[in-house]
């Protein structure tokens, strides 16, 4: 049987900043080519998917079913741009292919597709469901004996789902301590600001209720999360969900904190100078300059 090398962590914290935004240079550059797409998510989760895939996860870009990987499960499937973007960066496909995304025949849909894409482990779309889908995986690794982590990303809005809290209530009664969630708290969804819309606060206590293990962290700070991470793998008795606080939209002015970017993608014009921005931060990392975890 042939021995598979996993991927080699990323622990200088400077190289994995410069690769978030990569990440967002390249979710721009691919949101463009496709005339469609959200921005404000992926942007706002690059650092997050950073941590995860160059440092966090236990994974074979060239082989993506490897048995012995992490699972990766996006709830929040609309976001995939960030997803698209880490994984070619990681070596799992070429980062030219992120020009077609959302094209006839693509590989890279508008939402993930499991058999379009190799190292996709669900197709997501519909809110709410991946929690289910990821504490399905934990509980079938556990009930084997399999040492493989799961982690589940997902949207502060689509805590609204109540199928959410039904996986919530089965993951922490099988204390399924293989089992990470990740939460993207930034406040928006498609029509506004979440605690206008339907008030999530308290959502650590809720969690805690459920008997979760509940961290919460600065979403851009790499470092911060990666610890999280680790916290959370030497947890045996319950799951844990990390509250990642985020900005939508970070790293472009004119689209952070702000739900008009929910759900559309950048205009030439508007690209050009999101990309000058994102080349101007890129210069205060490399000078150490930078203030962002």
């Amino acid at each position: 049987m042939k021995k598979i090398t996993p991927f080699k962590r990323i622990t200088n914290l400077q190289q994995l900043k410069l690769l978030a935004n990569t990440i967002r240079q390249d979710i721009i550059t691919s949101l463009v080519a496709a005339g469609s797409g959200h921005s404000g998510g992926p942007l706002g989760m690059a650092d997050v998917f950073t941590a995860l895939y160059f440092n966090v996860l236990t994974h074979a870009p060239k082989y993506p079913e490897w048995a012995e990987r992490d699972y990766l499960i996006l709830s929040n499937g609309h976001i995939c741009p960030v997803r698209y973007a880490a994984m070619a960066n990681g070596g799992y496909f070429s980062r030219a292919e992120l020009k077609t995304l959302r094209k006839f025949g693509t590989r890279l849909q508008g939402h993930p597709h499991r058999s379009a894409l190799p190292g996709i482990e669900t197709t997501s779309g519909p809110l709410g469901s991946g929690l289910s889908q990821a504490a399905g995986v934990a509980y079938a690794l556990q009930m084997d004996k399999k040492k493989n982590r799961v982690y589940c990303l997902m949207s502060d809005g689509e805590q609204e789902c109540g199928q959410t809290w039904e996986a919530a209530m089965f993951a922490g009664k099988n204390q399924l301590h293989n089992l990470t969630a990740i939460m993207d708290r930034n406040n928006i969804q498609i029509d506004g600001h979440t605690e206008d819309i339907m008030p999530l606060e308290p959502l650590a206590d809720k969690y805690r209720a459920f008997n979760w293990q509940v961290l919460e962290v600065d979403g851009h700070n790499i470092q911060e999360i990666i610890d999280a991470c680790h916290e959370a793998q030497a947890i045996f008795e319950k799951p844990t969900i990390i509250i990642a606080h985020t900005i939508p939209g970070k790293g472009v002015s004119f689209m952070e904190n702000d739900p008009e970017w929910h759900g559309k993608p950048p205009k030439k014009e508007e690209a050009k100078v999101a990309l000058q921005e994102l080349q101007a931060w890129r210069k205060r990392i490399m000078q150490g300059t930078d203030s962002d975890g």
